[in-house]
């Protein structure tokens, strides 16, 4: 799990803090823009599914790199981007299904479409926060407050 030497978790990671708050700010879009969402449904479907793969692709880099190189637990802020990692890939695993549902029966209407676009915008959100906070916690831990 290594390219040239270098981890591969720190490479992933760039793409999950790039398309995991872009595919939540696309959904959010598609959900806020009633007459837009025939023009971004693709768009949105995709970047959630990407969204999603890259952020797990990066937890699971993250627990590979740990149990090849043990002593970065000791490292102070580790346990809590660990702590924050879990949350997100379960926020985002949430909102990826979402996301896929909602680009699936996106013509359906009325109480549907309603829980679709409350969950979708609720799982979004969480995802962009989710996304911000595990990433600072994991520089904090790498780079010191």
């Amino acid at each position: 799990m290594e390219i040239n030497g270098l981890p591969l978790h720190p490479l992933v990671v760039h793409a999950a803090v790039v398309f995991g708050p872009l595919g939540a700010l696309l959904a959010l879009a598609y959900v806020s823009l009633p007459s837009r969402r025939d023009q971004l449904r693709w768009p949105m479907l995709g970047l959630v599914v990407v969204a999603g793969l890259s952020i797990l692709a990066a937890y699971l880099t993250g627990r590979y790199f740990l149990t090849q190189r043990p002593e970065l637990k000791q490292l102070p802020g580790v346990s809590t981007h660990r702590a924050r990692a879990r949350v997100l890939l379960a926020v985002t695993s949430a909102f990826t299904l979402v996301g896929v549902a909602t680009a699936w029966l996106h013509t359906r209407t009325g109480v549907v479409r309603v829980l679709l676009l409350t969950l979708l915008g609720l799982s979004a959100a969480g995802t962009l926060v989710m996304v911000v906070l595990t990433g600072d916690a994991g520089a904090r831990a790498v780079w010191g407050q």
